[in-house]
């Protein structure tokens, strides 16, 4: 594994609030909401890193809008490691904004990308997981991607396909390298369903692990654009400007079709730790205490004839009674109150292009 001083880490934390309306907003989206009582995620996302990553060496990319918010959620970090897009520009800007950044303080660095808004909860297992593959990715000219075992056929995930090991290159905890063959797009669930009876498939999580120089090297080859900007942000006298002038004119793709697809090498550790990717109120669900009749609230409800609710109260002082209803998804704030079809949660964000400014 690479020195402590040569580890860094880009947490990707930007993102709209709109799949947890009306408890996320804009300013306040999934990643920094305590959903579970345990802190937001992206606090528990950093928190994973402790004796993995200096706390100097963790950057943060936002928002402008949610730039304060991030800065007050991790008081833990130097505010100056917590950086905004100007523009949304997809995954590919992001990440070459952040090796930029990276390169500026340690051109020899290794360092992780992972998102701010997903459920881990065996740090143990997770910072298993990412030494080895802190070791691979220094100990080889491939780029390293986490994959989450399937546990059922999901159509709404992409897929990693694996081909042979790779050798142990440098773990010491035992998660070993794979080639990968290819990464598949998000299938139908008659192609989902082929892959968990084949195998050798991974959930693709958007979990990165490389060398600096590496992954320099294979953006030069696929995306020189990148490197360009990459290399302007080493020059620049003015870090800042040089990100407002040059990011909103970089080409909006993402990492994957970007880099990782047409990569020379990509390696696969899949992971062996826990994980939810929380994408809906259905998926909270299962975290909350349970009451009667397959209800799950956060708070304590009163209920009566119903069943297969979720509740999520966040009005303190006030009590939500359920009364000869199914199927409902109910969530209240000092503000608004969400009455919802438990069927329809991914169109919750539709609803939110016809809420008034002030709620969203």
């Amino acid at each position: 594994m690479p020195a402590l001083e040569n580890t860094y880490a880009l947490i990707l934390a930007g993102g709209s609030g709109t799949r947890f309306w009306p408890l996320s907003r804009n300013v306040r989206p999934k990643q920094l909401l305590d959903l579970f009582g345990r802190g937001t995620l992206l606090e528990q996302t950093v928190r994973r890193l402790e004796g993995l990553v200096p706390c100097e060496n963790i950057l943060i990319l936002t928002n402008e809008k949610q730039v304060a918010a991030v800065r007050e959620a991790l008081p833990m970090l130097p505010a100056e490691n917590v950086f905004a897009e100007p523009a949304r520009r997809d995954t590919a800007p992001a990440v070459a904004l952040g090796i930029g950044l990276v390169a500026a303080r340690n051109p020899g660095a290794v360092m992780m990308v992972l998102p701010a808004d997903q459920l881990i909860q065996d740090s143990a297992a997770f910072q298993a997981v990412m030494r080895d593959a802190l070791s691979v990715a220094e100990n080889s000219e491939g780029l390293v991607t986490i994959g989450i075992q399937p546990t059922w056929p999901c159509p709404s995930y992409g897929y990693i396909e694996r081909g042979e090991a790779a050798g142990p290159a440098g773990t010491a905890c035992g998660n070993a390298p794979y080639e990968v063959k290819r990464f598949r797009e998000k299938p139908s669930p008659e192609v989902a369903e082929q892959f968990l009876r084949q195998g050798g498939f991974s959930w693709n999580a958007g979990m990165f692990v490389w060398s600096l120089p590496t992954v320099i090297h294979q953006l030069a080859l696929h995306a020189p654009e990148l490197v360009e900007f990459i290399a302007e942000l080493g020059t620049a006298t003015n870090i800042q400007a040089a990100i407002g002038q040059r990011f909103p004119g970089l080409p909006a793709r993402s990492i994957d079709y970007a880099l990782m697809e047409k990569a020379d090498r990509v390696l696969n550790i899949e992971a062996t730790f826990d994980w939810d990717d929380v994408g809906s109120w259905i998926s909270i669900a299962k975290y909350l205490q349970a009451y009667g009749e397959e209800n799950r609230a956060n708070e304590a409800i009163t209920q009566l004839d119903s069943r297969n609710n979720i509740v999520f109260n966040a009005r303190p002082g006030s009590r939500i009674a359920l009364l000869g209803v199914e199927d409902l998804i109910v969530v209240q704030t000092e503000d608004a109150l969400l009455v919802a079809n438990r069927h329809q949660a991914d169109a919750i964000k539709n609803l939110t292009d016809l809420l008034p400014e002030a709620l969203l």
